[in-house]
């Protein structure tokens, strides 16, 4: 597999659960004409330069282009949901998070009818930001039947889902080839409570993620087991790799 994730296809999308496709590293309701984007970071690159780690700008540029292509598959949609973590800083809004969040949402304007915000752990300070574009701040979101909430923080509103649709947990699986292992993003597919849960990947397209093979940490504020759990790698199409205990299973064989 192909891994840049520039040349990601959003072409080649993959129904994940009815009436719902992976394409990309976004989440199509195609039915409800709704698209979903997790865990942006707008800004880390900024935040890591602080701390000494000097990095290339990319990210900004890279998301870009991904969501035109998204769209350009889409077509204007009703609803974009941003499912947390728009923005990196904790503390601080940096002027790259100023400038580079007001031209990501202008981008999500111009394609869709409304922007959904849902509040992360990051998003400490997002108010001003979403004040300045008129838009609201929700700590979670129904569309019919599904919940949008990002992850970190439980709320009783769940119980009343069918479907949840979740960040926060930056998932990503390290594939081994019988010469190198490389690290892909990836969505989640299981269960909570006889609820359908999908774990979507960071659109941060400059760190894959948590290795979800390696770590015991599950970061969602819910209790269930990740094992049984389907995995949808992300690379030059959505690739269907079954239950997360048979990839293990195979990589330590």
């Amino acid at each position: 597999m192909e891994h840049d994730i520039i040349l990601t296809s959003y072409e080649h999308g993959r129904e994940i659960l009815p009436g719902i496709y992976a394409l990309g590293k976004a989440l199509w309701l195609k039915t409800l004409s709704m698209v979903v984007i997790a865990d942006l970071h707008i800004g880390y690159e900024e935040a890591l330069n602080k701390e000494g780690f000097l990095m290339p700008r990319q990210q900004f540029r890279q998301t870009t282009e991904e969501l035109e292509k998204l769209f350009k598959i889409t077509g204007k949609v009703n609803s974009v949901i941003v499912l947390g973590d728009l923005k990196h800083e904790f503390g601080e809004i940096s002027k790259q998070e100023w400038f580079e969040t007001f031209a990501v949402l202008d981008l999500l304007a111009k394609n869709s009818k409304e922007i959904i915000l849902i509040k992360g752990n990051h998003d400490t300070i997002l108010e001003p930001i979403a004040k300045r574009k008129n838009l609201e701040i929700k700590e979670i979101y129904f569309a019919n039947d599904v919940a949008f909430w990002h992850g970190h923080k439980f709320h009783v509103e769940l119980v009343k889902a069918k479907t949840i649709i979740a960040g926060h947990m930056h998932p990503a699986i390290s594939l081994y080839d019988g010469v190198k292992s490389e690290l892909y993003k990836c969505f989640l597919v299981g269960k909570w409570k006889g609820k359908n849960l999908v774990i979507m990947p960071s659109f941060l397209p400059i760190v894959e993620g948590m290795d979800v093979l390696k770590s015991k940490e599950l970061w969602l504020d819910l209790k269930f087991n990740i094992n049984n759990f389907n995995t949808y790698v992300i690379a030059d199409k959505i690739y269907d790799f079954g239950k997360l205990k048979e990839i293990a299973k195979r990589m330590s064989s």
